[in-house]
């Protein structure tokens, strides 16, 4: 059975393109009168996600 879960390590210049992008998606759905409870939703879980340092090789 394959795990619900998964992992992502992003580096903090991909983290914000990442909040950047998704805050960008949500204006253009709101411009076009669409809802915008998907992106809000994944704005969320990634604010609220673990920050964990990684060392480096």
């Amino acid at each position: 059975m394959r795990s619900k879960y998964y992992h992502i390590y992003l580096t903090y210049k991909e983290y914000s393109e990442l909040i950047k992008q998704l805050v960008e998606s949500k204006n253009k759905l709101q411009e076009q009168g669409r809802y915008t409870d998907a992106v809000d939703d994944l704005i969320i879980k990634i604010g609220k996600c673990k920050k964990k340092k990684l060392k480096k090789l």
